[in-house]
């Protein structure tokens, strides 16, 4: 889903879930230490701190 198309709820439901994901790759990350997991979460987090703006109301650059 596009983020443009996203309703509020559906932005709090995709942060939610992103906070899930994050923690649970983590998780594995701390007994693999695989960078590629690394790189997920880091794609994931910039993911929902874009989704997270747009809640606050701030501009998103």
């Amino acid at each position: 889903m596009k983020m443009s198309n996203m309703t509020t709820s559906d932005r709090v439901a995709a942060s939610r879930e992103a906070k899930s994901l994050i923690l649970a790759l983590n998780e594995v990350y701390k007994r693999t230490k695989d960078s590629k997991l690394m790189d997920i979460m880091k794609l994931l987090t910039a993911k929902k701190q874009k989704i997270e703006k747009r809640l606050k109301g701030t501009p998103v650059v």
